[in-house]
């Protein structure tokens, strides 16, 4: 695959007559296509009559989006993976069923029956071997959402067993509620992500500082802070640090005038709402940080400053009251690249209103709405939403460090881990320029290893 979406590999092997596929995710932004054919891009152009099985890395959208057209396309083999991502999956589906194909909740339902029967759930750090094929897999914690995995494939051919390892999207260390990713002991071939292969993240204690900075200027605005987030792995992350600050700063209210318990924390996602409820009850693969907090009685995705929204009138009425109250609030609400979902209308509402405060803590992809008001809204840009311009005159923040995905030093972290370095490395997901820095770095290193961008 090309670009930064849409991930999707496929491993052969007896000559090339059997295979799987690791994902099968869906475009976004500008990938979509360079002539804007949505569903050009949505079709199954590839022959499924020699897939065996489905891998799945982890279950955000450009990973797994296409899944439905694959299941109508006819493919009917095994969905390998892990235990968390096989009870994220369903609900991560259903609403993209909604979306993309029908309401018809009778349709629907069947779908997702179908799809649970396919899906096989594999514990972290188990070989499994794929019934009747030379093949073995792994999956371990990648740390980029819950559930998240890098893949280790064994293949045996007739000359020996070939070592392959898809990376998927590896997490960038000390992420809340999330183990950090350990390097395998080796792999003949690395297929590695290269989403932030040219930069370099914000420090976990750095980002939570400029987080905090920002919630005091609702306070001294008296304004809302927009957070566009991914209804899974961002939004949770997000809810894990803000009871945090909390947490902390509620010792300090003489000191510093501001009332955190006045603070109203926000999420408009009927989505991320159940999936942060889902979280909760996985909390056996929290990292060790996260059950420490929760022992001591405290609840990191569920505080009481936290309110959830679920149904469309009582959004209406929040993003009005937020424009007109001049209350203090933090509102997360999908899509994370302001392509549509909630945000649009706290945008329309909100985004003419110095007092407002925009903050982006994820990837924005060439052509989406977050990418314009990413780069444009400092200079007081305009964006177009639904069809209409908006004047951007609120305050636009970018936090690096809230990534899901590792940066540079990570990656090669990552590859330094090994105690034998890969014999090839293929670098995938990531924009052109993010893949020819990071096979720069990697070649400084390796100079022995085949290094190369499909």
């Amino acid at each position: 695959m090309d670009g930064v979406t849409g991930s999707c590999h496929q491993l052969f092997w007896n000559n090339g007559q059997d295979s799987f596929l690791v994902d099968c995710g869906l475009f976004q932004g500008a990938e979509v296509s360079p002539q804007g054919n949505e569903f050009e891009q949505l079709k199954i152009h590839f022959d499924i009559s020699a897939i065996h099985a489905l891998l799945i890395t982890h279950c955000h959208i450009d990973h797994v989006g296409r899944i439905p057209y694959l299941l109508a396309a006819g493919f009917s083999g095994k969905i390998y993976c892990t235990q968390p991502t096989a009870k994220l999956l369903p609900l991560v589906l259903e609403d993209a069923v909604k979306i993309g194909f029908t309401r018809n909740d009778a349709l629907v339902q069947r779908f997702i029956k179908v799809l649970e029967e396919q899906i096989v759930p594999v514990p972290y750090g188990k070989w499994l071997k794929l019934p009747t094929h030379p093949v073995q897999i792994r999956f371990q914690e990648a740390g980029h959402i819950l559930g998240s995995a890098y893949i280790e494939c064994r293949v045996q051919t007739q000359e020996r067993n070939v070592r392959i390892l898809f990376s998927g999207d590896l997490g960038a260390p000390y992420s809340p509620l999330l183990p950090t990713p350990k390097s395998p002991y080796s792999t003949d071939i690395l297929v590695i992500e290269s989403t932030y292969g040219n930069k370099l993240h914000q420090g976990r204690k750095n980002r939570k500082h400029h987080l905090k900075k920002l919630i005091e200027r609702c306070f001294q605005n008296r304004g809302t802070l927009l957070i566009p987030a991914f209804s899974i792995g961002r939004t949770q992350e997000l809810l894990y640090e803000l009871e945090d600050i909390i947490h902390q700063s509620g010792r300090k209210n003489a000191a510093t005038g501001i009332k955190w318990e006045d603070l109203d924390v926000i999420v408009d996602s009927p989505l991320a709402n159940r999936f942060t409820q889902t979280y909760r009850e996985l909390k056996p693969f929290w990292d060790k940080e996260a059950l420490r907090k929760a022992s001591s009685s405290r609840h990191p995705l569920s505080f009481e400053q936290l309110t959830t929204i679920d149904s469309h009138q009582s959004h209406l009425k929040i993003v009005e009251y937020l424009k007109n109250s001049g209350r203090p609030a933090v509102v997360i609400a999908a899509s994370g690249m302001c392509t549509g979902g909630r945000i649009i209308n706290y945008l329309k509402a909100l985004l003419g209103d110095s007092r407002t405060d925009i903050l982006f803590v994820g990837y924005q992809a060439q052509g989406t709405p977050g990418r314009i008001i990413q780069k444009y809204g400092p200079h007081h840009g305009y964006v177009e939403l639904e069809g209409k311009r908006y004047s951007i005159q609120a305050g636009v923040h970018t936090l690096s460090g809230y990534s899901a995905h590792a940066d540079q030093k990570s990656l090669l972290r990552f590859v330094r881990g090994m105690r034998k370095p890969p014999q090839e490395i293929r670098i995938v997901h990531g924009g052109r320029d993010a893949k020819l820095a990071l096979k720069a770095k990697l070649e400084d290193q390796y100079p022995k290893t085949e290094i190369w961008i499909p």
